[in-house]
């Protein structure tokens, strides 16, 4: 039997329940969706959980579109989902919890006594080192941007290869392997020795239908390559980006790109315009380096010092 809050599951079901993380203003309590899939045979443990920044909705997306296509009647081992986990971001379509303003990746493993974003923190990260490998669902919050996995545990990391091959294996095609800041939970969970990665499944205001499919692909190809699922997958090369630069404005007025997400760039080439509102060009800003174009603001206005965009840098082809 599997258990993940209220839902149990004996092998061969699915079961969905709540996880109770606190309690809001009126007393009653906060419970974030959980689902608890247990194969018929004993197996592997997976992680995933989705919306860990409220706006960011695309890996609920495949949540949604994932839980029932499973039949536990195949698989073997157990998967344990979290939903939804920045419950009160997510209710109000903000990214930050907004009871503290705390950003929820970067309060793991968590404090079970600390503030909302810490013990929601602590009751996920309790659940995610329960399994053999984790899946974090993000997306670029509400910017435009490639969909890309980050391993985030850095490359001395005793578990860096073992991440490395879960991003090659879910197989976004880009892939930014980049020590995260201190509490990610892509960085939290291989201390623990759960092999974990952070896929960022493009960037939307609400559902982007070809980033959720892309991550409902990369989880189909996990569960067959660590043997949930019968099948085979082929690894194939990726690009990889070891640096990251990120570009702002030097000047007040609109944006005007001239490169598309995912195109390479030379050092010096154009980026992006900054014009009036007639159309007049203020300054252009070009790229300190190669790389490839990875984020961009969707909003076209910005003032002096706001971000714009952001270029993968130190590449290769793994």
């Amino acid at each position: 039997m599997t258990t993940l809050g209220t839902a149990t599951a004996c092998p061969g079901e699915i079961a969905t329940g709540q996880l109770t993380v606190g309690e809001a203003r009126d007393g009653s309590d906060v419970s974030l969706p959980v689902a608890v899939i247990n194969g018929q045979n004993d197996g592997k443990t997976l992680y995933i959980q989705a919306v860990s920044d409220g706006d960011e909705l695309n890996g609920l997306g495949v949540i949604q579109r994932l839980v029932p296509q499973l039949d536990p009647a195949t698989i073997d081992g157990q998967i344990l989902i979290v939903g939804i986990v920045n419950y009160h971001a997510f209710h109000v379509s903000q990214h930050r919890n907004p009871i503290d303003d705390t950003k929820m990746n970067r309060a793991y493993p968590g404090d079970p006594n600390g503030m909302s974003t810490e013990r929601i923190a602590h009751a996920t990260f309790q659940a995610a080192t329960r399994a053999d490998l984790a899946l974090d669902l993000h997306q670029g919050s509400t910017s435009r941007m490639i969909d890309e996995t980050r391993v985030r545990c850095g490359s001395r990391h005793r578990l860096h290869s073992d991440c490395l091959e879960l991003a090659k294996v879910f197989d976004c095609g880009f892939i930014l392997d980049q020590k995260g800041p201190d509490g990610q939970l892509a960085r939290a969970a291989p201390n623990e020795g759960v092999p974990t990665i952070d896929p960022e499944l493009g960037g939307s205001v609400g559902w982007d239908g070809d980033s959720i499919e892309r991550g409902l692909r990369g989880i189909e190809r996990v569960l067959k390559y660590y043997g949930f699922l019968e099948g085979t997958v082929d690894i194939n090369p990726q690009t990889r980006a070891n640096g990251f630069e990120q570009y702002g404005a030097p000047a007040g007025g609109l944006t005007r790109f001239h490169v598309e997400l995912g195109e390479h760039v030379e050092r010096g080439n154009p980026l992006f315009d900054v014009t009036d509102p007639f159309g007049r060009v203020k300054s252009t800003i070009t790229a300190d380096s190669k790389g490839i174009f990875w984020r961009a603001r969707r909003l076209p206005q910005v003032a002096t010092g706001e971000y714009v965009c952001s270029v993968g840098t130190d590449l290769d082809e793994y």
